[in-house]
C-alpha cells in the first residue's frame, strides 16, 4: 500500500542521516477502503493526491509543535510503500478517512518520494501554523489562511536528491 508520511525538515534530516524515519504517533495517509467510499469517482492517482493532500495539513500541524531551528517552515510528506501486514499497517477510520497507523519505522531504502515546499510557500506555511488549530474550529479567516498554504504544491524530490535539498537550506 502507498502511505504518505507528514514530516518536517527536521524529520527529513533524521531520515537522512539515521536512513530511517519514525512517523509521529505511526500516523500517515493512504488510500483506504474509506476514503475510496467517499469518492463516488476517481482513479487511484487522484485518490492519493488526495491523501497526500492530508498528509501535508498534518505536517502544518507537526510543524507547530516542533522546534525548527534554522530550518525554514516548509511542509514535507514522504511517499513509501508499506506491506500492509509486515509493516503492521492499521486503518483508522474513526479518525480520518484517509488515516492509517504504522507500528514502525521507515527505511529510507523503502521511501518513493519526498514531497517539500518551495521557499515561496514559507510566508503562508508560518501563517498557516499559526492558525491551524483555529481553522480546526471552524474559523473562517483561519481556514482561508491554512488554504493559502496548501494551494502551494509540494516539490517532489527523489531519495537520493534528499542529502542535496537538506544542503542547500
Amino acid at each position: 500500500m502507498r502511505v504518505y508520511v507528514p514530516a518536517t525538515l527536521a524529520m527529513l534530516q533524521r531520515l537522512v542521516a539515521d536512513g530511517s524515519l519514525r512517523p509521529v504517533n505511526g500516523t500517515a495517509f493512504a488510500v483506504t477502503p474509506t476514503l475510496r467510499e467517499s469518492y463516488s469517482e476517481g482513479d487511484d492517482e487522484e485518490l492519493g493526491e488526495v491523501a497526500r493532500r492530508e498528509a501535508a495539513l498534518a505536517s502544518l500541524r507537526l510543524l507547530g509543535h516542533e522546534d525548527t531551528g534554522e530550518l525554514p517552515p516548509r511542509r514535507v510528506v514522504v511517499e513509501t510503500d508499506i506491506d500492509e501486514a509486515a509493516d503492521g499497517l492499521t486503518l483508522r477510520p474513526d479518525l480520518d478517512d484517509a488515516v492509517v497507523r504504522l507500528s514502525g519505522e521507515i527505511d529510507l531504502g523503502r521511501v518513493i518520494a519526498a514531497y517539500v515546499d518551495n521557499q515561496a510557500a514559507e510566508a503562508a506555511v508560518r501563517a498557516a501554523v499559526e492558525v491551524i488549530d483555529a481553522a480546526d474550529l471552524g474559523n473562517e479567516d483561519a481556514e482561508l489562511t491554512v488554504g493559502d498554504a496548501q494551494d502551494h504544491d509540494l516539490a517532489w524530490y527523489a531519495p537520493q536528491e534528499l542529502p542535496f535539498l537538506l544542503d542547500l537550506l
